[in-house]
């Protein structure tokens, strides 16, 4: 398998709309070579992410090679009427359509980690999931994806994912809790099986969290934001962070996070935070 660039910060394009084109150039050109995006015309414009990297590749700042493309699979309940599928076709052959439909928008012949974007019911794993699961695994085989993964997903699934697939997923994608204790039972149980986690919403989910005086604390020692404290943290627990901003200084404010680490005592102190 071909070697693929290290990310450890990505971009998410959901909930850009019109200006997910703009957006995504923007990051790459602020410095982001991690891209998330989905299928799901519902949430995100996955053409337009494609649209963004052609042009960030033709202005010559960035080569395919330089990138990490994400996209996932979204059952259709999940979705809105612009399916990317038949509705009516096998889950199997959704899912291969719903791939070459994202190899098309983002103007690539490989996708770097393919997720399936949540199972299809909230407790454990339907048949429909293993169909899914199955057909992206043959993706991997045929070599089109590098990698594949699952979002939104209870640790309970995720046991399960792992027992019975052939291909073990590599990468997990949950909004990230405070609240949950960051997800930490998932989080213990990815890096036990050699499996990434992601984290989004880091932000937007913990905003009383956020606005802790000990957390405060923290960032003024430091002589940096909250928000930057709180990405510091996800990577210092061995997580991968997803940022959605739509601004260019707090792009760069983010990445900024690459260059320096929390003191031990100081990561332990912000997973205590909202258990308290």
């Amino acid at each position: 398998m071909k070697s693929r660039p290290r990310v450890r910060f990505l971009y998410g394009t959901a909930w850009k709309e019109n200006e997910t084109q703009r957006l995504t150039e923007l990051a790459l050109q602020q410095g982001f070579r991690g891209i998330d995006t989905a299928n799901q015309r519902r949430h995100y414009h996955e053409a337009a992410v494609g649209q963004a990297i052609s042009a960030a590749i033709a202005r010559g700042f960035v080569t395919r090679d330089d990138l990490f493309l994400q996209t996932k699979f979204t059952f259709q309940r999940g979705q809105d009427h612009r399916l990317p599928y038949d509705p009516a076709a096998p889950v199997s052959i959704q899912v291969e359509q719903s791939f070459a439909s994202s190899l098309k928008h983002l103007g690539t012949e490989v996708i770097d980690s393919y997720l399936m974007h949540g199972p299809s019911q909230r407790v454990g794993l339907a048949a429909d999931d293993w169909a899914a699961w199955r057909a992206m695994e043959a993706i991997h085989d045929s070599g089109r994806a590098y990698l594949l993964g699952v979002s939104n997903v209870s640790l309970e699934q995720l046991q399960l994912l792992c027992r019975e697939a052939r291909v073990q997923p590599r990468f997990v994608q949950n909004r990230c809790y405070a609240v949950q204790s960051w997800d930490r039972r998932i989080r213990e149980f990815c890096s036990a099986h050699e499996i990434v986690y992601q984290g989004f919403s880091l932000l937007t989910a913990n905003r009383e969290v956020l606005a802790r005086p000990e957390l405060i604390k923290i960032a003024k020692r430091h002589d940096r934001t909250v928000s930057q404290i709180a990405f510091r943290f996800t990577l210092d627990v061995g997580m991968l962070p997803l940022t959605g901003t739509n601004d260019a200084d707090h792009m760069r404010a983010d990445l900024d996070v690459l260059s320096f680490r929390l003191e031990p005592d100081e990561v332990e102190q912000i997973e205590q935070l909202a258990v308290r």
